[in-house]
Protein backbone atom coordinates (compact mmCIF):
# COMPACT_ATOMS: atom_id res chain seq x y z
CA UNK A 1 0.00 0.00 0.00
CA UNK A 2 2.89 2.48 1.04
CA UNK A 3 4.78 2.09 -2.18
CA UNK A 4 1.41 1.93 -3.97
CA UNK A 5 0.88 5.24 -2.52
CA UNK A 6 4.55 7.00 -3.15
CA UNK A 7 4.50 5.68 -6.67
CA UNK A 8 0.79 7.19 -7.42
CA UNK A 9 2.09 10.45 -5.83
CA UNK A 10 5.40 10.30 -7.96
CA UNK A 11 3.24 9.99 -11.11
CA UNK A 12 1.27 12.74 -9.77
CA UNK A 13 4.36 14.88 -9.91
CA UNK A 14 5.65 14.09 -12.95
CA UNK A 15 2.07 14.52 -14.71
CA UNK A 16 2.34 18.29 -13.24
CA UNK A 17 6.03 18.51 -14.94
CA UNK A 18 4.34 17.77 -18.33
CA UNK A 19 1.10 19.92 -17.82
CA UNK A 20 3.08 23.03 -16.75
CA UNK A 21 6.09 22.88 -18.82
CA UNK A 22 3.79 22.48 -21.68
CA UNK A 23 5.21 24.92 -23.39
CA UNK A 24 8.65 25.22 -23.28
CA UNK A 25 9.41 21.17 -22.72
CA UNK A 26 9.06 20.43 -26.23
CA UNK A 27 11.68 23.37 -27.19
CA UNK A 28 13.71 21.71 -24.83
CA UNK A 29 13.28 18.23 -25.78
CA UNK A 30 14.37 19.94 -29.37
CA UNK A 31 17.59 22.04 -28.03
CA UNK A 32 19.19 19.02 -26.50
CA UNK A 33 17.84 16.47 -29.03
CA UNK A 34 19.76 18.85 -31.90
CA UNK A 35 22.83 19.35 -29.61
CA UNK A 36 24.60 16.82 -30.92
CA UNK A 37 24.08 17.28 -34.16
CA UNK A 38 24.94 21.36 -34.04
CA UNK A 39 28.27 20.67 -32.21
CA UNK A 40 29.54 17.82 -34.85
CA UNK A 41 28.09 20.34 -37.77
CA UNK A 42 30.38 23.07 -35.99
CA UNK A 43 33.09 20.92 -35.44
CA UNK A 44 32.71 20.18 -39.34
CA UNK A 45 33.57 23.81 -39.79
CA UNK A 46 36.30 24.75 -37.31
CA UNK A 47 37.98 21.10 -38.09
CA UNK A 48 37.85 21.56 -42.04
CA UNK A 49 41.39 20.84 -43.08
CA UNK A 50 41.74 18.47 -40.10
CA UNK A 51 38.43 16.24 -41.39
CA UNK A 52 38.98 16.62 -44.58
CA UNK A 53 42.56 14.81 -44.35
CA UNK A 54 41.28 12.47 -42.12
CA UNK A 55 38.65 11.24 -44.70
CA UNK A 56 41.49 11.02 -47.42
CA UNK A 57 43.73 8.95 -45.08
CA UNK A 58 41.07 6.99 -44.03
CA UNK A 59 39.82 5.71 -47.87
CA UNK A 60 42.16 7.02 -49.82
CA UNK A 61 39.22 8.59 -51.89
CA UNK A 62 41.33 11.89 -53.03
CA UNK A 63 40.69 15.56 -51.80
CA UNK A 64 37.96 16.04 -53.57
CA UNK A 65 35.51 13.26 -52.32
CA UNK A 66 37.21 13.86 -48.83
CA UNK A 67 36.11 17.83 -49.46
CA UNK A 68 32.41 16.30 -50.74
CA UNK A 69 32.07 14.76 -47.36
CA UNK A 70 32.82 17.22 -44.87
CA UNK A 71 30.47 19.87 -46.59
CA UNK A 72 27.33 17.60 -46.57
CA UNK A 73 28.08 17.04 -43.12
CA UNK A 74 28.42 20.66 -42.34
CA UNK A 75 25.41 21.95 -44.51
CA UNK A 76 23.37 18.75 -43.75
CA UNK A 77 23.68 19.01 -39.86
CA UNK A 78 23.43 22.77 -39.89
CA UNK A 79 20.45 22.93 -42.15
CA UNK A 80 18.98 20.13 -40.43
CA UNK A 81 18.90 21.65 -37.23
CA UNK A 82 17.67 24.81 -38.60
CA UNK A 83 14.74 23.57 -39.48
CA UNK A 84 14.18 20.96 -36.57
CA UNK A 85 14.11 24.09 -33.79
CA UNK A 86 12.18 26.54 -36.84
CA UNK A 87 9.92 23.96 -37.42
CA UNK A 88 9.86 23.67 -40.83
CA UNK A 89 9.17 20.83 -42.84
CA UNK A 90 10.00 18.15 -39.84
CA UNK A 91 10.09 15.05 -42.19
CA UNK A 92 12.85 16.47 -44.65
CA UNK A 93 15.04 17.37 -41.52
CA UNK A 94 14.53 14.27 -39.70
CA UNK A 95 15.32 12.56 -43.01
CA UNK A 96 18.36 14.55 -43.26
CA UNK A 97 19.78 14.09 -40.58
CA UNK A 98 18.89 9.92 -40.70
CA UNK A 99 20.96 10.15 -43.71
CA UNK A 100 24.01 12.13 -42.04
CA UNK A 101 24.02 9.18 -39.08
CA UNK A 102 23.73 6.38 -41.46
CA UNK A 103 26.76 8.31 -43.87
CA UNK A 104 28.61 8.62 -40.41
CA UNK A 105 28.35 5.23 -39.50
CA UNK A 106 29.81 3.82 -42.64
CA UNK A 107 33.05 6.83 -42.87
CA UNK A 108 33.35 6.12 -39.31
CA UNK A 109 33.88 2.58 -39.71
CA UNK A 110 31.17 2.39 -36.81
CA UNK A 111 29.55 -0.57 -37.55
CA UNK A 112 32.29 -2.25 -36.29
CA UNK A 113 32.04 -0.51 -32.89
CA UNK A 114 29.46 -1.60 -30.73
CA UNK A 115 29.47 1.15 -28.56
CA UNK A 116 29.28 3.93 -31.30
CA UNK A 117 26.46 1.89 -33.14
CA UNK A 118 24.63 1.29 -30.06
CA UNK A 119 24.76 5.34 -29.87
CA UNK A 120 23.96 5.94 -33.44
CA UNK A 121 20.99 3.99 -33.14
CA UNK A 122 19.62 5.98 -29.64
CA UNK A 123 20.11 9.19 -31.81
CA UNK A 124 18.13 7.49 -34.62
CA UNK A 125 15.38 6.47 -31.66
CA UNK A 126 15.44 10.10 -30.48
CA UNK A 127 14.78 11.50 -34.26
CA UNK A 128 11.86 9.23 -34.54
CA UNK A 129 10.28 10.63 -31.59
CA UNK A 130 10.66 13.85 -33.05
CA UNK A 131 8.72 13.06 -36.45
CA UNK A 132 6.27 11.56 -33.62
CA UNK A 133 5.84 14.31 -32.42
CA UNK A 134 5.36 16.56 -35.77
CA UNK A 135 2.55 14.06 -36.82
CA UNK A 136 0.96 15.26 -33.23
CA UNK A 137 1.31 18.84 -34.30
CA UNK A 138 -0.42 18.49 -37.84
CA UNK A 139 -2.90 16.20 -36.72
CA UNK A 140 -3.91 18.84 -34.19
CA UNK A 141 -4.44 21.65 -37.34
CA UNK A 142 -7.54 19.22 -38.10
CA UNK A 143 -8.64 19.25 -34.42
CA UNK A 144 -12.18 19.35 -35.57
CA UNK A 145 -12.55 16.78 -38.16
CA UNK A 146 -13.57 13.48 -37.31
CA UNK A 147 -10.63 11.11 -36.98
CA UNK A 148 -10.50 7.34 -39.24
CA UNK A 149 -8.63 5.61 -36.13
CA UNK A 150 -5.99 5.37 -34.31
CA UNK A 151 -2.56 6.93 -35.52
CA UNK A 152 -0.61 3.98 -35.79
CA UNK A 153 1.98 5.27 -38.00
CA UNK A 154 3.32 7.82 -35.37
CA UNK A 155 2.43 5.29 -32.31
CA UNK A 156 4.90 2.76 -33.93
CA UNK A 157 7.42 6.09 -34.22
CA UNK A 158 7.17 6.28 -30.64
CA UNK A 159 7.70 2.29 -30.11
CA UNK A 160 10.85 2.35 -32.16
CA UNK A 161 11.69 5.33 -30.85
CA UNK A 162 11.52 3.91 -26.90
CA UNK A 163 13.80 1.02 -28.03
CA UNK A 164 16.31 2.57 -29.72
CA UNK A 165 16.69 5.33 -26.83
CA UNK A 166 17.44 2.21 -24.78
CA UNK A 167 20.54 1.24 -26.41
CA UNK A 168 22.36 4.35 -24.97
CA UNK A 169 21.91 3.18 -21.44
CA UNK A 170 23.57 0.13 -22.35
CA UNK A 171 26.99 1.68 -23.45
CA UNK A 172 26.68 3.08 -19.58
CA UNK A 173 26.64 -0.22 -17.69
CA UNK A 174 29.93 -0.47 -16.53
CA UNK A 175 30.38 -4.49 -15.29
CA UNK A 176 32.55 -2.73 -11.84
CA UNK A 177 32.31 -4.43 -8.57
CA UNK A 178 31.63 -0.94 -6.79
CA UNK A 179 28.08 -0.65 -4.86
CA UNK A 180 27.32 2.37 -6.23
CA UNK A 181 27.84 1.26 -9.74
CA UNK A 182 26.08 -1.70 -9.24
CA UNK A 183 23.05 0.14 -7.98
CA UNK A 184 23.36 2.49 -10.86
CA UNK A 185 23.22 -0.09 -13.50
CA UNK A 186 20.73 -1.94 -11.95
CA UNK A 187 18.39 0.95 -11.61
CA UNK A 188 18.83 2.67 -14.39
CA UNK A 189 18.38 -0.95 -16.32
CA UNK A 190 15.10 -1.18 -14.47
CA UNK A 191 13.85 1.84 -15.67
CA UNK A 192 14.63 1.86 -19.24
CA UNK A 193 12.65 -1.28 -19.12
CA UNK A 194 9.55 0.14 -18.07
CA UNK A 195 10.09 2.83 -20.76
CA UNK A 196 11.01 0.46 -23.98
CA UNK A 197 7.54 -1.53 -22.35
CA UNK A 198 5.74 2.00 -21.93
CA UNK A 199 4.59 1.15 -18.26
CA UNK A 200 4.56 4.39 -15.90
CA UNK A 201 6.67 5.83 -18.87
CA UNK A 202 6.04 9.33 -18.23
CA UNK A 203 7.94 8.88 -14.30
CA UNK A 204 10.27 6.58 -15.83
CA UNK A 205 11.31 8.95 -18.51
CA UNK A 206 11.77 11.55 -15.88
CA UNK A 207 13.90 9.81 -13.42
CA UNK A 208 15.99 8.70 -16.46
CA UNK A 209 16.59 12.62 -17.57
CA UNK A 210 17.84 13.32 -13.94
CA UNK A 211 20.31 10.53 -13.84
CA UNK A 212 21.59 10.52 -16.99
CA UNK A 213 21.97 14.85 -16.52
CA UNK A 214 23.97 13.88 -13.25
CA UNK A 215 26.32 10.53 -15.05
CA UNK A 216 26.89 13.04 -18.07
CA UNK A 217 28.13 15.94 -16.34
CA UNK A 218 30.17 13.85 -13.83
CA UNK A 219 31.30 11.49 -16.59
CA UNK A 220 31.91 13.66 -19.42
CA UNK A 221 33.35 16.89 -18.31
CA UNK A 222 34.97 17.73 -21.17
CA UNK A 223 35.30 21.50 -20.25
CA UNK A 224 37.98 20.48 -17.45
CA UNK A 225 40.39 19.07 -19.87
CA UNK A 226 42.85 21.17 -21.80
CA UNK A 227 42.06 21.63 -25.22
CA UNK A 228 45.56 20.30 -26.72
CA UNK A 229 44.12 16.39 -25.15
CA UNK A 230 42.56 14.64 -27.77
CA UNK A 231 40.28 13.39 -24.20
CA UNK A 232 38.38 16.51 -24.56
CA UNK A 233 37.07 15.50 -28.26
CA UNK A 234 36.15 12.45 -26.95
CA UNK A 235 33.88 13.48 -24.15
CA UNK A 236 32.84 16.32 -26.03
CA UNK A 237 31.27 13.64 -28.33
CA UNK A 238 29.84 11.60 -25.66
CA UNK A 239 28.38 14.46 -23.79
CA UNK A 240 26.46 15.96 -27.09
CA UNK A 241 25.36 12.18 -27.89
CA UNK A 242 24.37 11.69 -24.26
CA UNK A 243 22.17 15.45 -24.45
CA UNK A 244 20.51 14.12 -27.36
CA UNK A 245 19.02 11.22 -25.70
CA UNK A 246 18.11 13.09 -22.78
CA UNK A 247 16.40 15.24 -25.50
CA UNK A 248 14.41 12.21 -26.50
CA UNK A 249 13.72 11.42 -23.52
CA UNK A 250 11.82 14.69 -22.84
CA UNK A 251 10.01 14.32 -25.85
CA UNK A 252 8.75 10.99 -25.13
CA UNK A 253 7.85 12.92 -21.52
CA UNK A 254 6.53 15.65 -23.52
CA UNK A 255 4.21 13.05 -25.60
CA UNK A 256 3.40 10.12 -23.38
CA UNK A 257 4.41 6.60 -25.10
CA UNK A 258 2.28 6.33 -27.79
CA UNK A 259 -0.52 3.63 -28.83
CA UNK A 260 1.83 0.92 -28.21
CA UNK A 261 2.61 0.64 -24.79
CA UNK A 262 1.28 -0.78 -21.73
CA UNK A 263 0.36 2.55 -19.90
CA UNK A 264 -1.94 2.29 -23.54
CA UNK A 265 -3.11 -0.72 -22.86
CA UNK A 266 -4.41 -0.73 -19.60
CA UNK A 267 -6.22 2.83 -20.27
CA UNK A 268 -8.13 0.70 -22.75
Amino acid sequence: MVNNELIGKLEDIADQVQRKGKRFLPTIARLCLIATFLEDGIRMWVQWYEQRDYMNMSWGCGMFLATVFVFINLVGQIGGVVMVLARLRVPIACGLLFFIVILQTIAYSILWDLQFLLRNLALIGALLLVLAESRNEARSLFAGVPSLGDNKPKSFMQLAGRILLAFMFITLIRFELSFLQIVQDIVGSILMVLVVVGYKTKLSALILVALLTILNLYHNAWWTIPSYKPLRDFLKYDFFQTLSVIGGLLMIVNLGPGGVSMDEHKKK
